[in-house]
């Protein structure tokens, strides 16, 4: 079993540029906003509130990196497409995303959280489209999978699959998570201890 042993707050950046010199390999989170990345964080750490999950969605605007068992990072990229959030905003989340994913030297996998609870959001396929289109290395997590039984979540995975057929000739990986049922983090901390492992 995997151990979130030590986990850090080491900074916030408001700029790609100003995020912290990496030497250790760096896996971020992102997602639609409102998609629970805060609670996903916490339980991967096992901390109740190392990301500040809040009722409002929107709330991360900076890139936040943890440091992991004084081994690589977590880093909390900013949710993207909350409707309430001035258009000039998202044009800004947008763009820090960007920014990060183009010029993070170490960042090793991007986990992109999708609800499992909706049919394939427009927002989300054209990040995914974004993702192939500049090479970002990727795997897609599905959460809040105790909100739906596991027929509609395999009918709604399925939709995604085929959405991403369309384009993609081989999918990434995929991983199913509930921070409620405490399911998931087993699978996700395996899959960055194998992939930290092939990089040493």
């Amino acid at each position: 079993m995997h151990v979130v042993k030590s986990a850090v707050f080491i900074k916030s950046s408001a700029d790609a540029k100003d995020c912290p010199d990496c030497s250790v390999p760096e896996y971020a989170f992102t997602g639609r906003s409102n998609i629970g990345k805060s609670s996903l964080i916490n339980m991967l750490t096992n901390r109740k509130n190392l990301a500040k999950a809040s009722s409002a969605p929107g709330k991360t605007r900076l890139i936040n990196h943890f440091l992991i068992n004084d081994s690589w990072y977590l880093v909390d990229l900013p949710g993207y497409g909350y409707a309430k959030t001035s258009k000039k905003e998202r044009k800004g989340f947008g763009k820090l995303i960007e920014q990060y994913l183009k010029e993070a030297a170490n960042m090793v996998c991007l986990f992109l959280l999708i609800d499992s609870r909706h049919s394939p959001q427009p927002a989300d396929v054209a990040f995914i489209q974004w993702l192939g289109v500049n090479q970002v290395p990727f795997v897609i997590v599905f959460t809040k999978i105790d909100k739906l039984s596991s027929q509609q979540l395999n009918k709604n995975v399925s939709r995604y699959r085929e959405e991403l057929h369309k384009t993609w000739e081989t999918l990434p990986k995929i991983f199913y998570t509930s921070s409620i049922k405490r399911k998931g983090a087993e699978d996700i901390l395996d899959f960055i201890d194998k992939t930290n492992k092939t990089l040493s």
